[in-house]
């Protein structure tokens, strides 16, 4: 099946200005936040990539639009043996008429190429914890994984879609040459895991919702985790999030801020603690459920 558009590495400052306008659809209400053209121009000629999704022609003379882009640069990590390339990813953004398509991936899979090219093994990006679809996306489908909790990474934000809230994220980790990166971006889509093949492996929920407050999730008050008799720590574990916490959000915004207290200190215990968040989990039907799931050990990646 042809997708409904086509993908194109961005170069030109008129492209650029595009971009500008997808930022501020995406994340309205704070004009100070968006990137602007030359920036992205410089970035970009200096070892950064932008690719743009364009709106496929359909024969009727409709203008070719930019529906979504990813844009990233080239950064360090420093490991025992000096500082090494990554690529950091900054932004990935679909039209919100665009989303549920599968375009999403497409331009992640299209930065996997490039950045395998450069000769770079390792991209990384920041993404809120709570948001289900870009977990699903992130780690569900992608196959990053993620050790590295990070609070207040961009301060106060201004923009309709994160004020009011600390801004924490997840540090996920691409290993783009890997198996497992391989294998999640085959076009072969591997099985689907659901939450029952967690269970029967021995995975414990650790922090199960504490029922409802006008049909929003409540965070349990302490999190459960149960070592066997050896003492040895589980090896599969489960941590619920909202399923929808942009909408529980503004419905609540007290409750919202006692969730990200709630992920922050189970992450930050949990990564301390030797886990790893390699797996994700979303349960749709009247009441749906979301999951992270966390191995022990980074021998399990």
């Amino acid at each position: 099946m042809i997708p409904p558009w086509n993908l194109k590495i961005l170069e030109t400052p008129q492209e650029m200005e595009a971009v500008e306008d997808m930022q501020r659809l995406v994340w309205p209400g704070s004009e100070t936040d968006i990137v602007p053209v030359h920036l992205l121009v410089t970035a970009i000629h200096n070892g950064g990539l932008a690719i743009g999704a364009y709106q496929a022609a359909n024969g009727n003379g409709q203008v070719e639009r930019l529906v979504g882009f990813v844009f990233g640069f080239v950064g360090l990590y420093f490991t025992p043996d000096g500082p090494r390339p990554k690529h950091c990813s900054h932004m990935l953004a679909v039209d919100p008429a665009w989303r549920d398509q599968g375009l999403g991936f497409a331009l992640k899979r299209a930065q996997w190429q490039m950045v395998r090219h450069q000769g770079i093994d390792r991209i990384t990006w920041t993404y809120d914890p709570l948001l289900s679809r870009n977990a699903h996306l992130n780690i569900a489908r992608l196959g990053a994984v993620c050790n590295t909790y990070r609070r207040e990474v961009y301060g106060q934000m201004r923009d309709g879609l994160n004020v009011g809230l600390p801004s924490d994220r997840f540090e996920v980790d691409w290993w783009v040459t890997t198996q497992r990166v391989q294998r999640r971006l085959s076009r072969r889509a591997r099985p689907r895991l659901d939450l029952a093949h967690f269970l029967a492996a021995g995975a414990q929920i650790c922090n199960p919702t504490q029922g409802f407050s006008q049909g929003w999730p409540l965070p349990a008050e302490t999190q459960l985790i149960v070592a066997p008799a050896g003492g040895e720590p589980p090896a599969l574990l489960l941590v619920e999030i909202p399923a929808d916490f942009q909408a529980l959000r503004s419905a609540d915004p007290a409750l919202a801020l006692r969730w990200r207290l709630h992920i922050r200190a189970i992450f930050e215990n949990l990564f301390d603690s030797g886990y790893w968040v390699t797996d994700f989990v979303f349960l749709p039907g009247r009441e749906p459920r979301s999951f992270y799931v966390l191995s022990y050990g980074d021998s399990t990646l």
